[in-house]
C-alpha cells in the first residue's frame, strides 16, 4: 500500500505547506482597481464561484456580469454553484485555502494511486507539474481538480469500479463541459452498458441538484442561459490551442469546429487497435492523450488550464521507455509550456513572442502527436511506449 509511507507523507506535507503559503500570499495582496472603476481581489475566480451560490439561491441569472462583485462571467454549471455553498459561507481566507487544498489534494491522491514504477517516479512526476499546479491555485482555478478527477476515473476503471469512474467523469462535465471527453476511456473496459446507465443516472442527479433551492422553471432557464453563454463564447478567441497555433504560425483561419472534428478523429483512431485493449500500458497512454487533448483542442485554454495537459505529459514521460525524442519534448514542455509565461523570460519577449505565438501550447501539441504515435506503435518490437511490466498497482 502506497499511502501513508514516508514519501507520501513528505510529498503531501510539502503540498499542504505550499497551499497555505500561496493562499496567504493571494489574500495579502488585497485588491486592485480595474478599468471599470471597481476593485477586485487577486483571487477573483474564487469570488466568482462563491458568488454564484448566492445568485443561485436568490433566483438570479448566473450567467450575466456582476461588476460590483467580481470581474468576468461565471461559466460553470448551475450544479457547481451548489457545490460551492460550503465555501461561500466561510471567511475568504478559510474558504480559499480549503478550495485550493481540495484541488491540490485530489490531484495528488489521484497521481499517487497510478500504477507507476516507484514512489521516486511519483515524486519526479509531481516535480514536473509543480509550477503549473502553483499557477492554477494562484488563480483559484478548478483545473487541478479536473485533472485529478479524470485520473481517478481511470484508476477506478482499472479497478472495475464503473459507478465511481462514471461519477468522477460526470463531476468533470458539470464543472467544465470538456470533461465529457474522458468518457472515451470507457472504450477500453468491459461493462460499457452498465457505465452508460450509471453515467445517465449520475447526470440526472447532478443536473437536478439546484432544485433544492430553485424552481424547475428557473433551473431550465439557467441551463438555457448557460448554453447560450457557451455558444457565444465559442467564437470569442483561439486561446492556447491547436486552432490558435495554426492561426498564429501559419495564418490558417480554419473554423474551430473543423479543427475540433479533425482532432477528435485523430484522437479516436488508436481505439481501432482492439487487441491492445488488454494492455495496461496502452490504456495509460490513452489517459495521457485525454489529458492533453482536452486542453490543446480547447479554444478557451488559458495558462492555468495547462496543469491538466502537463499532468498528461508527465504521466506519458515517466511511465514510458524514454528515448532522445521524448527527452527533448519534455524539455521543450518545461521550457515553453511551464516556464515561458513566468518572470524567467523577459516581459517584452513574453508579450511579443510567447503570447502571440501561443508557445505555451506548442510543446503539448507536439507531445500529443507523439502520444498518438506511441499508441499506434504500442506492442511493436522496437516500441518506446509504456512497458506493462514496469507498471505496478497504485
Amino acid at each position: 500500500m502506497q499511502l501513508f509511507r514516508r514519501p507520501f507523507i513528505l510529498a503531501g506535507g510539502f503540498l499542504l505547506i505550499l497551499t497555505i503559503a500561496i493562499t496567504a500570499q493571494r489574500i495579502s495582496l488585497g485588491s486592485k482597481k480595474f478599468d471599470n472603476g471597481y476593485r477586485y481581489t487577486e483571487y477573483n475566480n474564487y469570488r466568482i464561484f462563491t458568488a454564484a451560490w448566492f445568485h443561485l439561491a436568490g433566483d438570479e441569472d448566473l450567467y450575466r456580469l456582476y461588476p460590483a462583485e467580481h470581474w468576468d462571467l461565471y461559466k460553470y454549471s448551475p450544479s457547481f454553484a451548489v457545490w460551492m455553498a460550503p465555501f461561500a459561507y466561510l471567511p475568504d481566507p478559510a474558504g480559499l485555502f480549503l478550495w485550493n487544498l481540495l484541488n491540490v489534494m485530489v490531484l495528488f491522491l489521484a497521481l499517487w494511486k497510478l500504477p507507476l514504477p516507484s514512489n521516486r517516479t511519483r515524486i519526479f512526476l509531481l516535480a514536473v507539474i509543480l509550477v503549473e499546479l502553483v499557477t492554477s491555485i494562484q488563480n483559484a482555478q478548478s483545473n487541478a481538480l479536473i485533472a485529478g478527477l479524470i485520473v481517478f476515473a481511470f484508476h477506478f476503471l482499472e479497478k472495475k469500479r464503473v459507478a465511481l469512474a462514471s461519477l468522477f467523469i460526470m463531476l468533470c462535465v458539470f464543472i467544465k463541459l470538456f470533461g465529457i471527453v474522458a468518457f472515451a476511456l470507457f472504450l477500453f473496459y468491459p461493462g460499457k452498458l452498465k457505465g452508460t446507465f450509471y453515467s445517465i443516472g449520475w447526470g440526472v442527479l447532478l443536473a437536478a441538484m439546484p432544485l433544492a433551492v430553485v424552481s424547475f422553471d428557473q433551473l431550465v432557464f439557467l441551463y438555457q442561459s448557460w448554453f447560450d453563454l457557451l455558444a457565444a463564447d465559442h467564437s470569442a478567441s483561439y486561446g492556447y490551442s491547436v486552432a490558435g497555433w495554426l492561426y498564429s504560425w501559419f495564418n490558417l483561419d480554419i473554423p474551430k469546429n473543423m479543427v475540433l472534428l479533425a482532432g477528435g478523429v485523430i484522437f479516436l483512431l488508436p481505439a481501432l487497435r482492439f487487441r491492445q485493449y488488454r494492455e495496461a500500458g496502452f490504456r495509460m497512454l490513452f489517459l495521457c492523450s485525454v489529458l492533453v487533448w482536452v486542453v490543446i483542442f480547447n479554444h478557451k485554454a488559458e495558462s492555468p488550464t495547462f496543469i491538466i495537459a502537463m499532468t498528461g505529459v508527465a504521466i506519458w514521460f515517466f511511465t514510458g521507455k524514454r528515448n532522445v525524442t521524448d527527452i527533448v519534448l519534455l524539455l521543450l514542455a518545461l521550457l515553453f509550456t511551464v516556464l515561458s509565461p513566468t518572470d524567467l523570460f523577459p516581459k517584452n519577449f513574453r508579450n511579443t513572442v510567447v503570447t502571440p505565438y501561443v508557445l505555451k501550447a506548442v510543446p503539448c501539441i507536439l507531445v500529443w502527436f507523439k502520444i498518438i504515435y506511441d499508441l499506434f506503435v504500442y506492442g511493436n518490437k522496437n516500441s518506446t511506449a509504456i512497458r506493462d511490466r514496469e507498471l505496478k498497482p497504485g
